[in-house]
């Protein structure tokens, strides 16, 4: 009879099932087989150092690698791939030599191979601004007047002349989908100071030009924790789905509710402890996030408690640019209560609705700019004004460059991988300071070259992390934003 008992005794409560036990029992003796080959073969590896966020608490705040005087990032993503030499890179070559075909040109640089023109000039004046004397184009009046707060970078390139690859590239690292974002990376890397609000949130086109190519893959966290995806605010309706609460549900009830579905869930992860279920760690905490962000986000996000002054700085009221001046103000409210990580893009899905400019390209940029050029302005001065631009890094960049080519059948300009350039300002970067040079035309980055995971490595160490030591397992192995690349750019670190 004791026997029989035994034979159907409930589990053990580390175990749901016997089927739950076997497939551990089974699978473990095959990770200790798997381990003794590795070892034999000198596989393993060492660990790194960093081991990573805590599971119960994956959003609290924690030191970084080193320290640092930036502590948030406001990314304004420009979609699209803007012309490098039409906006900072200034080419007066470009005017001597245009309409000269350009010998030795590779047909395969931009997108479309049988659409290759003569060498162009840029349409647009370039003038010298501020004390560090820089260039620049006359569709940013504004911005011109903060270049001695600016670190260029001109010598940027990457390995993909199409817009998803090299979107992919410019916020993962890869060319392809399913990998962690920068933001998801610094928000594993460093938490967030705010327990009430994403730590990463994101803002796209609200003009109905769709979000860019790739999606919410672009902020997507891959195979980090959930909890580290960018939190997308919508458009219309509602700016981030459930945010308020059931007018039938009262705060009780739903606090009864969470505590439920907590203890739930703890119990199944008490059960689960032995194969590190962080995903569900990190899906108990969103429930409690979300709960807190029903209270703090719609004062957030609500401008209207900014001063008249204010708006009328970012240009709230301006038709031309009010979407995006209502976004770099949210971003401005959303960095000063300790949301770690900001991106907001300008431009939406389809070419020549976002800097995509394809066949004229003057009033493409044209448009854009006036769409961003006082708001982003507004947002380095609020910023500066408020002592939040030193430990704010502000990056200015898209996914590639455009040639100096013209683009036959229009007056716009084809994508450049080859060549394209960023600025950030603040969180401790060099200013007026500019890195890295194409050659005499634009074409090609040809001095101090930067690729894509020697900027991650250089933003990533601006905020404390050391992109060596940030790293995720995953699949066997250790995974970092850049890859098994990069170099800190430490020219334009102050």
């Amino acid at each position: 009879m004791q026997d029989t008992q035994r034979l159907f005794a409930p589990p053990h409560p580390a175990y749901s099932s016997r089927r739950q036990f076997l497939a551990k029992a089974g699978g473990g003796f095959g990770m200790i087989g798997l381990a003794s080959l590795l070892q034999e073969q000198d596989a393993l590896g060492q660990q790194p150092a960093w081991t990573g966020p805590n599971p119960a608490r994956p959003l609290a705040p924690r030191a970084g690698h080193h320290p640092a005087k930036a502590k948030n990032i406001i990314w304004l993503f420009i979609n699209g791939g803007p012309s490098h030499v039409d906006t900072w890179d200034y080419k007066p070559e470009l005017e001597r030599r245009n309409g000269q075909e350009l010998a030795g040109f590779d047909q395969n640089t931009g997108f479309f191979r049988d659409q290759v023109g003569p060498i162009m000039r840029s349409p647009f004046r370039f003038r010298q601004h501020g004390q560090c004397g820089k260039y620049v184009s006359e569709i940013f009046p504004n911005l011109a007047r903060h270049v001695d707060k600016m670190a260029f970078i001109h010598s940027c390139w990457t390995d993909s002349n199409n817009h998803s690859p090299a979107l992919m590239k410019i916020n993962t690292g890869f060319t392809r989908m399913g990998m962690p974002c920068a933001g998801s990376w610094v928000t594993y890397g460093l938490g967030s100071e705010s327990q009430n609000l994403p730590s990463f949130v994101v803002m796209y086109d609200t003009l109905g030009r769709g979000l860019p190519k790739g999606y919410s893959q672009n902020w997507g966290a891959g195979f980090l924790p959930s909890i580290y995806q960018g939190t997308a605010l919508k458009p219309q309706g509602a700016p981030i789905d459930n945010l308020f609460r059931p007018t039938d549900l009262t705060d009780q009830q739903q606090r009864n509710q969470l505590d439920l579905m907590a203890r739930l869930n703890q119990r199944q992860l008490a059960g689960r402890a032995s194969d590190g279920s962080s995903e569900l760690a990190a899906r108990i905490e969103t429930f409690e996030l979300a709960y807190r962000m029903q209270m703090a986000a719609p004062e957030a996000i609500d401008i209207n408690r900014e001063t008249v002054q204010t708006k009328a700085l970012y240009g709230t009221e301006n038709p031309r640019c009010q979407h995006f001046a209502k976004q770099c103000l949210i971003a401005r409210r959303m960095v000063e209560r300790g949301v770690r990580f900001v991106q907001i893009y300008s431009g939406g899905e389809e070419n020549e609705r976002s800097w995509d400019g394809h066949t004229n390209i003057a009033a493409n940029h044209t448009g854009f700019a006036g769409e961003t050029d006082q708001p982003i302005a507004a947002l380095l001065t609020d910023l500066e004004h408020r002592g939040l631009l030193e430990e704010t890094l502000v990056i200015w960049g898209g996914e590639f460059g455009r040639l100096p080519l013209v683009q036959r059948g229009g007056t716009g300009r084809d994508h450049n991988p080859h060549a394209f350039t960023y600025w950030m300002a603040g969180g401790g970067v060099k200013a007026g300071y500019s890195h890295g040079a194409t050659d005499e035309i634009g074409h090609r980055a040809a001095v101090d070259r930067v690729s894509v995971h020697d900027l991650h490595a250089t933003i990533l160490h601006l905020i404390g992390l050391d992109h060596l030591r940030l790293t995720h397992r995953y699949n066997g192995r250790d995974f970092r934003l850049t890859d098994v690349h990069g170099d800190v750019v430490r020219e334009v670190i102050a």
